[in-house]
């Protein structure tokens, strides 16, 4: 049970209180296992209901849930012999962004991530999972040595964005990042982006450029926060302007999904990966190897004009009556 539940959970809270309550005090008898069976039936029909119908500002409480498993967690859940990679040899070693060589399944791949931290300490070493240049030139680095051994490249999105302080300016945050959809976009081997939790802006783009691009269910991606948005268009972030924000900026898996953003809209557990982390990791992993697979016999030139004709595409509409 989350220890933080959110704003629109009180009721699923509720329940599951009540719930190991009467867990704890049941005597073993017929009607008890009966009752128990029945609210935890309830409780399941209140989670999907819920769950199947948040809306775009919910959907970004639950992308942020604390307890939502992290690009650490799913390399202890999913992949074998992890060895972590550091530094970007010219300033220094960024934790928001990890990288390392991993095998998953029958796969030797470089994974990359944003990593936020759970605990206070960790989520200040990792600046909450806003990267530095350093970070991006680490995981360029890294995507060029994966390249070079003819690696698949796996990379795990979850950054509300790039850290926006003056020295991260001052050493070309935004060059770099511009550098890595560039290199990415040719890196001569298969790219596999997951957004897992926060997909925000030029920080998630960093690492976002790839073969295939999926999207967890209750995350989201947009090219910037709602916070930033409403900021923008109404002078101010409060609980009337951050909903309406998150609304106009299309920012859910299903409306990404619609808009052609995102290949896949991978299924979480019935009330977010929070509740389950493991069961979201199978999930997330059996994703992950069926990309591999379909991949894996494609000619580097036949990899790299699929991608940058999947790129092209984006955001290109036709008018009612306009010529092809």
């Amino acid at each position: 049970m989350p220890s933080a539940p959110l704003p629109f959970e009180t009721e699923i809270h509720q329940m599951e209180v009540l719930l190991a309550k009467f867990e704890a005090e049941a005597d073993g008898t017929i009607t008890h296992a009966d009752e128990i069976r029945r609210m935890r039936r309830d409780l399941l029909n209140l989670k999907k209901k819920k769950y199947g119908n948040l809306t775009a500002w919910e959907t970004v409480l639950v992308s942020r849930h604390p307890e939502r498993p992290q690009t650490m967690d799913y390399i202890d859940l999913m992949f074998e012999d992890y060895v972590e990679l550091h530094g970007d040899r010219a300033f220094g070693d960024d934790r928001a962004i990890r990288t390392g060589f991993a095998k998953l399944g029958d796969f030797k791949i470089m994974v990359i991530g944003h990593q936020k931290g759970h605990t206070l300490s960790e989520r200040q070493t990792c600046f909450y999972g806003c990267a530095h240049p350093e970070g991006y030139r680490k995981a360029l680095n890294k995507m060029r040595l994966a390249a070079k051994f003819g690696v698949p490249i796996i990379c795990l999105i979850d950054t509300p964005g790039a850290f926006p302080g003056i020295g991260a300016e001052e050493r070309g945050q935004a060059q770099l990042i511009a550098t890595s959809i560039l290199e990415m976009s040719r890196v001569p081997t298969p790219i596999i982006c997951v957004i897992i939790g926060e997909g925000g802006s030029g920080g998630a783009l960093g690492i976002g450029v790839g073969d295939r691009v999926s999207i967890l269910e209750h995350a989201y991606y947009s090219v910037i926060s709602p916070e930033g948005c409403a900021g923008i268009l109404w002078k101010t972030a409060n609980e009337e302007t951050k909903p309406r924000a998150a609304d106009a900026l299309k920012l859910t898996s299903r409306n990404l999904s619609k808009l052609g953003i995102v290949d896949d809209v991978i299924p979480e557990p019935i009330g977010g990966a929070h509740r389950d982390p493991r069961e979201m990791a199978t999930t997330l992993k059996t994703y992950l190897l069926r990309y591999l697979r379909q991949l894996r016999g494609m000619s580097k030139k036949d990899l790299l004009d699929a991608r940058y004709d999947k790129f092209r595409k984006m955001g290109v509409y036709l008018t009612e009556g306009a010529s092809a």
